[in-house]
């Protein structure tokens, strides 16, 4: 009966974590419509997410799926990813546009995308072009403050 249960048990484990691991991971980095959920938060962009390796690549789309640009992001780090039609106007904390321009902007900063730990923010530029900004989402308020006001 013990072995039975231990069998009964194992299946049990085998199935569930099978049907964690057998749901598809996004795929596509780069291509206008990749196998990703759209995790926008602005309803004039598209934005996707794929993870690898425990780096976290966001990439942000126009409407028409035309890639704008992309960055990867691992515990508090940056780099621009080499895709999208304005991949040199991609800005982060440490890097900043690889060329750089003189074009002003023609709007505030749209925030595309937030996770709570990265924001992505995409500013029109009266050359025609779109400045990406990627850094560390901001808190809502300093974390001291925060749990002695209690606000979370």
């Amino acid at each position: 009966m013990r072995m039975l249960t231990r069998a009964i048990f194992a299946a049990s484990f085998a199935i569930a974590t099978g049907a964690v691991f057998a749901a598809t991971p996004a795929t596509g980095l780069g291509q206008a419509w990749p196998n990703a959920q759209d995790v926008s938060t602005n309803p004039n962009f598209h934005v996707y997410v794929f993870a690898m390796g425990g780096v976290e690549y966001i990439q942000v789309n126009d409407l028409n799926g035309n890639v704008l640009g992309s960055v990867g992001t691992a515990g508090g780090q940056f780099i621009t990813l080499p895709i999208g039609r304005f991949a040199q106007q991609v800005v982060t904390p440490s890097q900043p546009a690889s060329a750089p321009t003189t074009a002003a902007a023609t709007a505030s900063a749209a925030t595309v995308y937030n996770d709570g730990t990265t924001a992505v923010t995409a500013t029109p530029l009266s050359d025609g072009t779109m400045r990406l900004n990627a850094a560390a989402a901001q808190l809502p308020c300093d974390p001291i403050d925060c749990s002695l006001k209690g606000i979370h």
